[in-house]
Protein backbone atom coordinates (compact mmCIF):
# COMPACT_ATOMS: atom_id res chain seq x y z
CA UNK A 1 0.00 0.00 0.00
CA UNK A 2 1.25 3.47 -0.75
CA UNK A 3 2.35 5.59 1.99
CA UNK A 4 0.34 8.96 2.87
CA UNK A 5 1.78 11.86 1.68
CA UNK A 6 2.09 14.05 4.67
CA UNK A 7 -0.29 16.91 5.29
CA UNK A 8 1.20 20.00 3.44
CA UNK A 9 -1.28 22.00 6.17
CA UNK A 10 0.23 20.43 9.46
CA UNK A 11 0.02 23.15 11.88
CA UNK A 12 2.65 24.52 14.01
CA UNK A 13 2.43 25.78 17.70
CA UNK A 14 -0.63 27.71 18.41
CA UNK A 15 0.18 31.53 18.24
CA UNK A 16 -0.93 33.89 20.87
CA UNK A 17 -4.70 34.81 21.26
CA UNK A 18 -3.85 38.81 21.57
CA UNK A 19 -1.85 41.29 20.81
CA UNK A 20 1.23 43.09 22.49
CA UNK A 21 -0.08 46.75 21.44
CA UNK A 22 -2.27 47.70 24.37
CA UNK A 23 -4.50 50.48 23.36
CA UNK A 24 -7.75 51.74 24.41
CA UNK A 25 -10.33 48.78 22.99
CA UNK A 26 -13.67 50.88 23.36
CA UNK A 27 -13.47 54.58 21.91
CA UNK A 28 -17.03 55.16 22.20
CA UNK A 29 -16.24 55.26 26.03
CA UNK A 30 -13.65 57.87 25.22
CA UNK A 31 -16.16 59.77 23.18
CA UNK A 32 -18.38 59.99 26.17
CA UNK A 33 -15.98 60.89 28.70
CA UNK A 34 -14.67 63.92 26.47
CA UNK A 35 -18.72 65.04 25.77
CA UNK A 36 -18.89 65.00 29.57
CA UNK A 37 -15.92 67.22 29.65
CA UNK A 38 -17.11 69.93 27.30
CA UNK A 39 -20.49 70.07 28.64
CA UNK A 40 -18.97 70.87 31.72
CA UNK A 41 -16.79 73.44 30.58
CA UNK A 42 -18.84 74.84 28.25
CA UNK A 43 -21.55 75.39 31.28
CA UNK A 44 -19.59 75.78 33.89
CA UNK A 45 -16.32 77.45 32.96
CA UNK A 46 -17.34 79.62 29.45
CA UNK A 47 -20.87 80.49 30.44
CA UNK A 48 -19.32 81.80 33.82
CA UNK A 49 -20.73 85.06 35.16
CA UNK A 50 -17.23 86.26 35.72
CA UNK A 51 -16.85 85.97 31.91
CA UNK A 52 -19.49 88.30 30.94
CA UNK A 53 -20.67 92.06 31.39
CA UNK A 54 -23.99 93.40 30.93
CA UNK A 55 -24.69 90.81 28.93
CA UNK A 56 -22.09 90.65 26.72
CA UNK A 57 -18.64 88.84 27.05
CA UNK A 58 -15.54 90.47 28.23
CA UNK A 59 -12.74 88.16 27.97
CA UNK A 60 -12.15 85.24 24.93
CA UNK A 61 -13.76 82.29 27.48
CA UNK A 62 -17.16 84.24 27.38
CA UNK A 63 -16.86 84.63 23.56
CA UNK A 64 -16.14 80.83 22.73
CA UNK A 65 -19.40 80.74 24.83
CA UNK A 66 -21.40 82.87 22.53
CA UNK A 67 -20.63 80.16 19.34
CA UNK A 68 -23.74 78.29 21.04
CA UNK A 69 -24.68 74.95 21.21
CA UNK A 70 -22.56 73.99 18.71
CA UNK A 71 -19.73 74.44 20.72
CA UNK A 72 -19.84 71.58 23.18
CA UNK A 73 -19.79 69.10 19.91
CA UNK A 74 -16.45 70.66 18.31
CA UNK A 75 -14.87 70.33 21.57
CA UNK A 76 -16.11 67.03 22.07
CA UNK A 77 -14.70 66.12 18.76
CA UNK A 78 -11.74 68.26 19.48
CA UNK A 79 -10.72 66.59 22.82
CA UNK A 80 -11.75 63.03 21.15
CA UNK A 81 -8.54 63.13 18.78
CA UNK A 82 -6.33 64.43 21.37
CA UNK A 83 -7.07 61.58 23.79
CA UNK A 84 -7.26 59.20 20.78
CA UNK A 85 -3.33 60.80 19.83
CA UNK A 86 -2.19 60.28 23.14
CA UNK A 87 -3.63 57.01 23.31
CA UNK A 88 -2.31 55.43 19.85
CA UNK A 89 1.23 57.41 20.96
CA UNK A 90 1.54 55.03 23.88
CA UNK A 91 0.03 52.09 21.98
CA UNK A 92 2.59 52.44 19.12
CA UNK A 93 5.55 52.85 21.50
CA UNK A 94 4.53 49.39 23.32
CA UNK A 95 4.43 47.93 19.48
CA UNK A 96 8.07 49.77 18.66
CA UNK A 97 9.45 47.87 21.83
CA UNK A 98 12.33 49.03 24.03
CA UNK A 99 15.37 49.94 21.21
CA UNK A 100 15.66 50.81 17.89
CA UNK A 101 13.56 49.30 15.21
CA UNK A 102 16.28 48.96 12.61
CA UNK A 103 18.82 47.83 14.78
CA UNK A 104 16.62 44.81 15.83
CA UNK A 105 16.30 44.03 12.28
CA UNK A 106 19.71 43.97 11.38
CA UNK A 107 21.01 42.28 14.68
CA UNK A 108 18.67 39.01 13.97
CA UNK A 109 19.63 39.02 10.41
CA UNK A 110 23.05 38.83 11.15
CA UNK A 111 22.11 35.97 13.88
CA UNK A 112 19.85 34.40 11.02
CA UNK A 113 22.91 34.40 8.82
CA UNK A 114 25.04 32.67 11.52
CA UNK A 115 22.29 30.57 11.91
CA UNK A 116 21.78 31.64 15.51
CA UNK A 117 18.27 30.90 15.76
CA UNK A 118 18.58 31.38 19.84
CA UNK A 119 20.91 34.71 19.57
CA UNK A 120 17.86 35.93 17.57
CA UNK A 121 14.91 34.72 20.00
CA UNK A 122 16.77 36.28 22.85
CA UNK A 123 17.09 39.81 21.00
CA UNK A 124 13.51 39.66 20.60
CA UNK A 125 12.90 38.86 24.59
CA UNK A 126 15.15 42.10 25.15
CA UNK A 127 13.39 43.87 22.31
CA UNK A 128 9.37 43.01 22.94
CA UNK A 129 7.15 44.73 21.46
CA UNK A 130 4.99 43.91 17.78
CA UNK A 131 8.04 43.14 15.53
CA UNK A 132 9.53 41.30 17.97
CA UNK A 133 6.61 38.88 19.01
CA UNK A 134 5.75 38.70 15.35
CA UNK A 135 9.78 37.44 14.65
CA UNK A 136 9.58 35.33 17.64
CA UNK A 137 6.42 33.52 16.00
CA UNK A 138 8.47 32.83 13.16
CA UNK A 139 11.23 31.56 15.06
CA UNK A 140 9.43 28.62 17.13
CA UNK A 141 7.69 27.89 13.56
CA UNK A 142 11.64 27.65 11.89
CA UNK A 143 12.71 25.38 14.62
CA UNK A 144 9.67 23.03 14.33
CA UNK A 145 9.88 23.17 10.66
CA UNK A 146 13.94 22.33 11.14
CA UNK A 147 13.04 19.30 14.03
CA UNK A 148 10.12 17.70 11.32
CA UNK A 149 11.47 14.95 9.48
CA UNK A 150 7.81 14.52 7.99
CA UNK A 151 7.25 17.41 5.45
CA UNK A 152 9.29 17.86 2.26
CA UNK A 153 10.95 21.71 2.11
CA UNK A 154 8.51 22.54 0.10
CA UNK A 155 5.38 21.80 2.68
CA UNK A 156 7.55 23.58 5.80
CA UNK A 157 8.73 26.82 3.56
CA UNK A 158 4.69 27.07 3.18
CA UNK A 159 4.43 25.96 6.92
CA UNK A 160 6.96 28.74 8.07
CA UNK A 161 5.23 31.71 5.56
CA UNK A 162 2.18 30.92 6.92
CA UNK A 163 2.69 31.55 10.63
CA UNK A 164 4.36 34.78 9.72
CA UNK A 165 1.12 35.95 8.01
CA UNK A 166 -0.77 34.74 11.52
CA UNK A 167 1.86 36.28 13.92
CA UNK A 168 1.71 39.43 11.45
CA UNK A 169 -2.33 39.61 10.74
CA UNK A 170 -2.80 39.24 15.04
CA UNK A 171 -0.56 42.44 15.13
CA UNK A 172 -1.90 44.79 12.47
CA UNK A 173 -5.40 45.46 13.79
CA UNK A 174 -4.08 46.02 17.52
CA UNK A 175 -1.54 48.90 15.47
CA UNK A 176 -4.64 50.48 13.31
CA UNK A 177 -7.30 50.15 16.35
CA UNK A 178 -8.86 53.74 16.39
CA UNK A 179 -7.30 55.40 13.63
CA UNK A 180 -10.35 55.13 11.44
CA UNK A 181 -12.21 57.11 14.37
CA UNK A 182 -9.68 59.92 14.09
CA UNK A 183 -9.80 59.61 10.27
CA UNK A 184 -13.82 60.33 10.13
CA UNK A 185 -13.14 63.12 12.55
CA UNK A 186 -10.89 65.17 9.88
CA UNK A 187 -14.09 65.42 8.32
CA UNK A 188 -16.30 65.84 10.92
CA UNK A 189 -15.12 68.43 12.74
CA UNK A 190 -14.90 70.06 9.32
CA UNK A 191 -18.27 69.83 8.70
CA UNK A 192 -19.57 70.33 12.10
CA UNK A 193 -17.74 73.47 12.25
CA UNK A 194 -19.33 74.69 8.67
CA UNK A 195 -22.73 74.05 10.08
CA UNK A 196 -21.85 76.26 13.31
CA UNK A 197 -20.57 78.52 10.74
CA UNK A 198 -23.94 78.85 8.67
CA UNK A 199 -26.28 78.74 12.20
CA UNK A 200 -24.89 82.30 13.34
CA UNK A 201 -24.53 83.61 10.34
CA UNK A 202 -28.40 83.19 9.50
CA UNK A 203 -28.64 84.67 13.21
CA UNK A 204 -26.74 87.51 11.86
CA UNK A 205 -29.15 87.99 8.73
CA UNK A 206 -31.95 88.21 11.07
CA UNK A 207 -30.51 90.58 12.96
CA UNK A 208 -30.06 92.48 9.72
CA UNK A 209 -33.56 92.29 8.17
CA UNK A 210 -34.95 93.56 11.81
CA UNK A 211 -37.56 96.07 11.27
CA UNK A 212 -35.49 99.77 12.38
CA UNK A 213 -32.28 99.78 13.36
CA UNK A 214 -30.44 96.17 13.07
CA UNK A 215 -30.07 94.60 16.59
CA UNK A 216 -26.55 94.96 17.20
CA UNK A 217 -26.44 92.73 19.99
CA UNK A 218 -27.66 89.78 18.02
CA UNK A 219 -25.68 90.89 14.99
CA UNK A 220 -22.52 90.40 16.79
CA UNK A 221 -24.11 86.95 18.58
CA UNK A 222 -24.32 85.76 15.17
CA UNK A 223 -20.75 86.59 14.29
CA UNK A 224 -19.26 85.39 17.27
CA UNK A 225 -21.25 81.70 16.63
CA UNK A 226 -20.05 81.87 13.17
CA UNK A 227 -16.45 82.38 14.08
CA UNK A 228 -16.03 80.44 16.73
CA UNK A 229 -17.30 77.77 15.62
CA UNK A 230 -15.73 77.67 12.21
CA UNK A 231 -12.02 78.08 14.42
CA UNK A 232 -13.01 74.81 16.36
CA UNK A 233 -14.20 73.00 13.51
CA UNK A 234 -10.74 73.87 11.36
CA UNK A 235 -8.49 73.34 14.40
CA UNK A 236 -10.41 69.73 15.04
CA UNK A 237 -9.98 68.68 11.13
CA UNK A 238 -6.44 70.21 11.40
CA UNK A 239 -4.70 68.18 14.13
CA UNK A 240 -7.36 65.16 13.31
CA UNK A 241 -5.33 65.06 9.78
CA UNK A 242 -2.14 65.70 11.69
CA UNK A 243 -2.69 63.04 13.62
CA UNK A 244 -3.86 60.26 11.18
CA UNK A 245 -1.29 60.59 8.93
CA UNK A 246 1.82 60.59 11.81
CA UNK A 247 0.52 57.43 13.07
CA UNK A 248 -0.06 56.19 9.52
CA UNK A 249 3.21 56.55 8.95
CA UNK A 250 4.47 54.94 12.10
CA UNK A 251 2.49 51.94 11.38
CA UNK A 252 3.73 51.81 8.00
CA UNK A 253 7.60 51.65 9.41
CA UNK A 254 6.37 48.63 11.49
CA UNK A 255 4.92 47.03 9.09
CA UNK A 256 7.86 47.59 6.54
CA UNK A 257 10.12 46.12 9.49
CA UNK A 258 7.94 42.78 9.88
CA UNK A 259 7.62 42.06 6.18
CA UNK A 260 11.51 42.45 5.93
CA UNK A 261 12.27 40.08 8.33
CA UNK A 262 9.90 37.62 8.03
CA UNK A 263 11.22 37.43 4.22
CA UNK A 264 14.64 36.98 5.38
CA UNK A 265 13.86 34.13 8.20
CA UNK A 266 12.41 32.24 4.97
CA UNK A 267 14.88 32.88 2.82
CA UNK A 268 17.43 31.90 5.41
CA UNK A 269 15.11 28.61 6.07
CA UNK A 270 15.59 27.74 2.31
CA UNK A 271 18.90 28.62 1.64
CA UNK A 272 20.29 26.03 4.87
CA UNK A 273 17.89 23.05 4.26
Amino acid sequence: MEAQKPNSTQPVKAAKSESNVKGVKNAFLVIVACCIVAVCLFIFWFGHDSHFEEGHPKDLWGTIYMGGFIVPILQTLFLTVIVLSVERWIALSSAKGKGNITKFVANVKKCLAANDINGAMNLCKTQKGSVAAVVSSALVAYQEMDRNTELTKEQKIANLQKAVEEATALEMPALQQNLPIVATLTTLGTLVGLLGTVIGMIKSFQALAASGAPDSTELSTGISEALINTAFGIATGAFAVISYNFYTNKIDNLTYAIDEIGYSIVQTFTATH
